[in-house]
């Protein structure tokens, strides 16, 4: 089960590995390594969420997440991401952005510093979305009550999610977007840049998101069709494709996993800039992180991890809030990575151990009923 999970990404690793050290020697071999490490530190709570989502796909869809997703996550985001950032943000061409990237790397990484409110609002909007549909959400299992109860019962206001990103968004426009950070430790007014992307992440999740519940469903309303229907297609001579059945509502799950790893991808794309700012590394190291992270998202999917541990989602989840909330403040503020990571860290560590803890209870719970059923049989006779 491990090596069929992870056998592509050890082969990577590997390559990966080989390819950094004919690049650059024993330096980029441990550059890539770190960017590597980094990488998977800082997206564990992202293949934790994407296993809530990728669960409720089929096996087709899940195959398609590790084939032609990886390919977005690794290529997309990790390597061409950066180059249309700076083509974007100094207005020149896209071959001419590669060309900067290869030949003049500091000029490159200043390009990609200037453009970070930017890229911070839109995934930092995009994640606090995802958090506070989370806890405004109605769930029969609580981790920490005393702040959930109360917020699933506000959660009853419509629109209160994006109220509240709204107002996030105008307060750090007015006040972290007026000071924004830029290379050499100056600071410029950044708030209609930060304003704007802001919104644009926010409109992208509302689109996104709304579109895969919307499918999601009417999957759920045909799958109890589904049945009539194949039977139906027996009578006829045709055969019905399970995979046809789920394809919009698995298409739109997966566009939204590709724009959740997008996001979970800013911090990683940036902090890599503190360790190297030679993309042909940061490629080689975050694309073998971005491997893991896709392999653990299918581990926990087929071993039901989930399932066993209650919490986990929770405390992902909670993890995105805090990133969201480096994000925006770094804006203005450079924020290390290593704090990034362990806050992440932190809270799913947490949110296992509160699982197992709660099993361990359930198991006793249900060893002294047994024990009071048994004698409560052996009194009677």
């Amino acid at each position: 089960m491990l090596l069929k999970t992870f056998g592509w990404s050890f082969a990577v690793t590997a390559l990966g590995l080989v390819a950094a050290f004919f690049y650059g020697g024993w330096t980029a071999f441990g550059i890539v390594a770190i960017l590597s490490i980094l990488e998977i530190s800082l997206s564990f709570d992202n293949a934790v969420v994407n296993a809530g989502v990728l669960k409720k796909m089929n096996a087709f869809w899940q195959k398609i997440f590790l084939t032609i997703g990886i390919l977005i996550a690794v290529f997309g985001m990790r390597l061409v991401f950066p180059v249309v950032i700076v083509a974007l943000s100094a207005k020149m061409g896209p071959i001419e952005a590669v060309d900067l990237a290869l030949t003049n790397k500091d000029r490159y990484q200043e390009l990609v510093t200037d453009a970070h409110p930017a890229i911070a609002a839109f995934g930092g909007m995009f994640l606090l979305m995802i958090f506070l549909d989370f806890i405004f959400e109605e769930r029969d299992i609580k981790w920490l009550h005393w702040i959930e109860r109360p917020l699933a019962r506000l959660g009853k206001v419509d629109m209160l999610s994006v109220c509240i990103a709204l107002i996030v968004l105008l307060i750090s426009s007015f006040t972290v977007a007026t000071h924004a950070y830029q290379h050499g430790g100056g600071h410029v007014d950044k708030a209609e840049t930060v304003l704007i992307a802001g919104i644009a992440g926010l409109i992208t999740y509302l689109i996104v998101g709304g579109l895969s519940g919307y499918f999601e469903d009417k999957l759920e309303d045909e799958e109890e069709r589904e049945h009539e229907e194949e039977e139906a297609a027996t009578r006829t001579g045709k055969k019905r494709s399970a995979v046809a059945l789920a394809g919009k509502a698995a298409f739109f799950m997966f566009l939204y996993l590709e724009v959740l790893d997008a996001s979970f991808s800013f911090d990683g794309v940036i902090g890599a800039f503190a360790i190297t700012n030679d993309i042909i590394m940061m490629a080689l190291g975050l694309g073998i992180g971005a491997m893991y992270v896709r392999s653990l998202t299918v581990y926990l999917v087929r071993q039901g991890t989930l399932d066993d541990y209650v919490y986990l989602e929770h405390g992902a989840h909670y993890a995105i809030g805090a990133l969201a909330v480096i994000l925006m403040v770094t804006i203005q503020y450079e924020v290390n990575e290593i704090i990034t990571g362990l806050v992440g860290v932190v809270l799913i560590a947490w949110s296992f151990w509160s699982s197992v803890r709660r099993n361990r209870d359930l198991a006793a719970a249900e060893e002294v009923a047994g024990s009071g059923e048994k004698a409560g049989v052996s009194s009677q006779v």
